[in-house]
This record gives C-alpha cells, sequence and structure tokens, in this order.
C-alpha cells in the first residue's frame, strides 16, 4: 500500500514538473512573440494619450480602466479567436483583413492633420469649453472618446496579436491550437497591463508633481514643479507622436500585407501588390550598407518614414472621400467641423 502510494507520488511530481516545463515553454514563447510586436505596442502606447486630451484630472484613471477594459476585451473575445481559427483555416484571409485595418489606421492619422490644418477640429475646443463650465466632461462626451479609442486598439491589437501568433508559428511550428492559444493570451494580458499601466502613470505625472510640489524637500519641491511645468509639454508631444504612430503604422501594414498577398498570387498582380514593399525594403537596405555602424537605424528611420509617408497617401485619399468629395460625410465647411464634432 505504501508503495502504491509512493508510485502515485512519483507520478504526480512527474506531471508537475511535465506542467511546470509547458508553462516555461508557454512563457518564453510569450516572450519572444510579444518583443517582436514591440514596435506595434510603442505606437499603441504613443496613440492611447490622444483621447484623454479635455478630460477632467478625476476622470483620466477610470477612461484608462474602461479603455484597458475594451482592448482585452478586443484581444481575447474577438481577434484571438478569429486569429486562431483564420490561421487553421484560412490564413491566406490574414493579410486582407490586415490591409483594412491598415487603411482605417492611416486615414485616422490623415484625418487628424487635415482637421488641424482646415481649422474643423472643434472636438478638443469643445471639450475644454465644457470641462471649464461644469468642471468635468459630460458622460455622451467620455462615451464617445472611449469607444473612439477602443476602435482605434481594435486596429492595433488586430496587428499586435496577428504578429505574435506569426512569430509563434514560426519559431515552434509543431505547436497544436490549444498551445497557440495559451501563448496568444499571455501576450494579450503582459501587453495590455503593460500599455495601459504605462499609459496611466503618465497621464498622472502632473499629479505626482503637485504632490511633490507640497514636500519640504527642496529637491522635492524642484522635481515637483518640474513635472507641472514639463508633462502638458511631453503629452503634446505624445499627441503629435501618437499622430505620426498611426500613419506610420499603418502604411507598414498596408505595405507588408499587400506583400504578403502577393505570394499567394502570381503574374502581373503579383508583382503589382510586391512592389511598394520590394522598393521600400530596397531603400531600407541600400541605406542599412552605405552608412557603416549606424547603418541599421538609418534603415529602420526610412522604412518608418517612407511607411508614414504611405499612410498618409493613402489615408489623404480617405479623407478626401469621406470629407471633401461630395460622395463623402460633407461637402463643405460646416458639415466637416459637425462631422469631426459627431465622430
Amino acid at each position: 500500500m505504501a508503495g502504491g502510494l509512493f508510485a502515485l507520488l512519483d507520478d504526480v511530481a512527474a506531471m508537475a514538473k511535465l506542467a511546470a516545463a509547458s508553462v516555461d515553454d508557454i512563457g518564453a514563447a510569450a516572450g519572444r512573440a510579444s518583443a517582436k510586436a514591440a514596435g506595434v505596442v510603442v505606437d499603441d502606447t504613443a496613440v492611447t494619450p490622444q483621447f484623454l486630451e479635455g478630460s477632467a484630472a478625476a476622470r483620466e484613471l477610470p477612461i484608462i480602466k474602461q479603455i484597458a477594459i475594451g482592448s482585452l476585451r478586443n484581444k481575447l473575445l474577438f481577434i484571438l479567436p478569429a486569429a486562431l481559427v483564420l490561421s487553421q483555416f484560412a490564413p491566406w484571409l490574414l493579410p486582407i483583413l490586415l490591409i483594412f485595418g491598415g487603411t482605417y489606421l492611416a486615414y485616422e492619422g490623415a484625418e487628424k492633420i487635415w482637421l488641424r490644418v482646415s481649422g474643423h477640429d472643434e472636438t478638443a475646443q469643445d471639450a475644454d469649453e465644457e470641462l471649464t463650465t461644469t468642471g468635468e466632461l459630460s458622460p455622451e462626451h467620455e462615451k464617445a472618446t472611449v469607444a473612439g479609442a477602443i476602435r482605434t486598439d481594435f486596429i492595433l491589437s488586430a496587428e499586435i496579436m496577428v504578429i505574435a501568433l506569426k512569430e509563434v508559428v514560426d519559431s515552434s511550428p509543431d505547436a497544436g491550437f490549444i498551445s497557440r492559444a495559451a501563448i496568444l493570451i499571455v501576450v494579450a494580458l503582459f501587453i495590455t497591463v503593460a500599455v495601459y499601466g504605462f499609459v496611466a502613470v503618465l497621464v498622472k505625472m502632473d499629479d505626482i508633481g503637485v504632490h511633490l510640489a507640497t514636500k519640504d524637500s527642496a529637491l522635492s519641491t524642484k522635481v515637483g514643479h518640474a513635472l507641472v511645468a514639463g508633462m502638458p509639454k511631453v503629452l503634446a508631444f505624445i499627441s503629435v507622436v501618437g499622430t505620426a504612430a498611426m500613419l506610420w503604422v499603418g502604411g507598414h501594414i498596408l505595405l507588408i500585407s499587400l506583400d504578403e498577398l502577393s505570394g499567394s498570387l502570381s503574374g502581373t498582380l503579383a508583382e503589382v501588390l510586391h512592389a511598394p514593399y520590394g522598393w521600400v525594403h530596397h531603400l531600407e537596405e541600400e541605406v542599412r550598407h552605405a552608412l557603416g555602424s549606424v547603418g541599421a537605424v538609418a534603415g529602420w528611420l526610412t522604412n518608418t518614414l517612407l511607411s508614414a509617408i504611405v499612410g498618409l497617401v493613402v489615408g489623404a485619399i480617405v479623407v478626401a472621400i469621406m470629407h471633401v468629395l461630395p460622395l463623402g460625410h460633407d461637402t463643405g465647411n460646416d458639415g466637416a467641423g459637425e462631422d469631426s464634432e459627431n465622430r
């Protein structure tokens, strides 16, 4: 009887070791997949603070929490199942979906520039006036802000999850459906907590500065005043970076997805779809080899700049269709203002 008990304990220990090894494998794979998607994660972090412009300080963390929950819901309930099913049964659809996603991101970035340049960017002004009058934004405006952030996050989250899934498939081709799902769940949780945790700290730095400024220590007071004075400039800079990130990521998604789609085709159409990525990649490699020790950074910057230009061109075309041409939402200045206010 004792021998049977020890045998059972040995079996349990062996199963525990196997489970621990599986957890380690999942953790390592999730780490590699997260690192592969790091570029898009940075863009997600830069884009999110834009949606907090005009929000009362007391509502910033609740808004971030709502966006984070929406982001996690995007990843786990919608993107993850769809990506796993499509990768299993219709992998050729993934680049097509990403093309639509990249176009939407490019449109969002180009629209922000157009509204600012054309003088129709009334949303932030209306929010500031409402905040000045009531002390906080209306529930309707906050709801629209959260919805817009979650909508934009969906595209970025889709890109993150698809990149992570591709890394898992490439690095562990024998991984089963369940293993891939477990890895992507870890990626989704880690990235969501990292992005929105950082954003929460970032937008509350001015409050931290106010707290430090009340301390008796001269150093704390100095740091506090510096934070209070500097954070509006930092957030304004991040807003610009966020707009540029939309164009860059949107253009990059389009280039990569068109190239991947060309691989499943043949003939002239395949060559046409491959040409934009091939041209950008060629210039990136030329710069990389020409500049020696700084070539890697310069090549990346070249790719980024060209991707942003592609995003701007594609986004501008969609903006023209949606706002300027008669078949869009508006045909004049008043319509543009109303449309930007109602988005």
